[in-house]
């Protein structure tokens, strides 16, 4: 057998004794934590209504025309493809607690550049940094809450870092509505300086700490995570054992894990959520909604709702049920949304203006008004598909599938596949929308969902309730 295959043999860190107290700090680390997705989240969701106040500036603030909004829309996603280069790098040298630390910076100082913005430059700088920011956290929240967790609470925990990122983008909905673009720049330096305070109480991770060989710190940690001390052995950490190399990718415990992280992250974009959440509001103009706003507040609401609903199951149903189930009604909401469009294009009068709490039983509408019905419940339903599974699961598994000594680069090329497809989609979902008509940009994005069904039933495993040392044997079929 190979050392890369047992170096994680023995568990490091297996769950608290039955008789012994459930550490509740445990959960305010993770907090702590998460704060990171909330942080960028919220600079993710703040194009949406920042980009029409952008539009409608007047001299001398700066005004975005459609090329460059197009680019304020997308940048963040450049940025946060370094970010997660950077924080691959970051995790495993500088540990999972002072890259959270690290991240702070770059999300204040990008949110202070926008609100200081004189030009149009000043706040793509500011979306780069934040971008940034996002790549960091977006790595390291995951792996730092998967680290700390014992399995029994691992995918509650886990599913709680989408729950942040979506709570952001709703915050950012809802402030922009009573905040122009400035002060909405202001808000978002709140949740990472609040991060930077309560991780500074917050202990590193047991297993980094083990990587390290600090072993009295990683025993103090446990204590104050979990609330008890039992046995866990130190993992083998020799030389071969110091980082990843190009030769390990013959071995089954890290290639198969690799195609899986990249694979799950590149139908995750490719479901087209990012240019949905992005450009939420311009969707629902495209409908002829009366007020977008309200409607992308609405398909907020319903995505923290049912990202919440995943994170209380997600340790009960499993991962591969609810990403099977996810595909499904995302499949099938696409289509429904995309002939929704086939239907309205080149009708007369569409679903002009269509209120969205005026009654629809009271007296008879015309058909393009109850068209315009299943356009908004299509794109509820896709949201709701969407926060059920291929939100939540793919950040958790990525935390969870890969052995401890290739996980900082594993983690880093998953995220940054991640944040470029991000970047594609976002950035050309405009002009998708042009060349396909938006029929043909949902029924390509219901296609994907397919395939993403497809490769779940045949190339994901399960890994509920198991250790993180099981996870790895599965892999490299010990």
């Amino acid at each position: 057998m190979t050392p890369e295959a047992g170096e994680e043999r023995q568990p490091l860190l297996g769950p608290p004794d039955g008789s012994a107290a459930r550490g509740r700090r445990v959960f305010l680390a993770a907090f702590a934590a998460a704060l990171g997705p909330l942080s960028f989240g919220f600079a993710l969701g703040y194009s949406s209504p920042a980009i029409p106040s952008l539009q409608r500036a007047a001299p001398p603030a700066p005004r975005l025309d459609a090329a460059a909004a197009s680019w304020f829309g997308a940048i963040v996603t450049l940025g946060a493809a370094a970010g997660g280069v950077l924080g691959g790098w970051l995790v495993d040298r500088a540990g999972r607690k002072l890259s959270l630390l690290l991240c702070a910076a770059p999300f204040v100082a990008g949110f202070a550049v926008i609100t200081a913005a004189q030009n149009v430059w000043m706040l793509l700088g500011g979306r780069l940094l934040s971008g940034l920011a996002c790549g960091i956290a977006s790595l390291v929240a995951p792996v730092y809450i998967s680290e700390i967790a014992y399995p029994a609470v691992r995918g509650l925990l886990g599913s709680c870092v989408q729950l942040m990122v979506v709570l952001g983008i709703l915050l950012a909905y809802v402030a922009g509505w009573v905040l122009e673009w400035r002060w909405l720049a202001v808000l978002g330096c709140v949740p990472p300086s609040l991060m930077l305070l309560l991780m500074c109480c917050m202990p590193e991770t047991p297993r980094f700490l083990l990587t390290q060989h600090k072993r009295q710190e990683a025993m103090a940690a446990l204590q104050f995570l979990w609330g008890s001390e039992h046995s866990w052995e130190e993992p083998p950490m020799g030389p071969e054992h110091q980082g990843f190399h190009l030769a390990q990718l013959r071995h089954p415990g890290v290639y198969k894990p690799f195609i899986i992280g990249i694979s799950l992250m590149a139908f995750q974009q490719l479901s087209g959520i990012n240019a949905v959440m992005f450009y939420a509001d311009t969707i629902f103009e495209e409908a002829k909604f009366k007020d977008s706003s309200l409607a992308s507040v609405i398909v907020g609401i319903i995505q923290v709702l049912f990202t919440a609903v995943a994170a209380l199951v997600m340790d009960r149903a499993g991962r591969r049920l609810l990403l099977v189930l996810s595909g499904v009604v995302m499949v099938c909401s696409t289509s429904t949304f995309g002939a929704y469009f086939k239907l309205t294009q080149g009708g007369s009068s569409n679903s002009s203006h269509v209120d969205l709490f005026a009654p629809v039983s009271m007296e008879a509408v015309d058909a393009s008004g109850g068209l315009a019905w299943l356009a908004v419940g299509s794109m509820c339903c896709f949201i709701t598909g969407f926060a059920l599974g291929w939100g939540p699961v793919p950040w958790l598994l990525m935390s969870e599938i890969f052995p401890l000594h290739v996980k900082g680069m594993a983690t880093g090329v998953c995220v940054l596949t991640n944040w470029l497809m991000a970047f594609l989609v976002t950035k050309e979902f405009s002009s998708l929308m042009e060349v396909l008509r938006p029929y043909g940009v949902f029924w390509l994005a219901s296609t994907f969902c397919i395939f993403s069904v497809l490769f779940t039933l045949f190339c994901v495993p399960e890994t509920k309730g198991k250790t993180l040392e099981q996870i790895t044997a599965h892999f490299e079929g010990r």
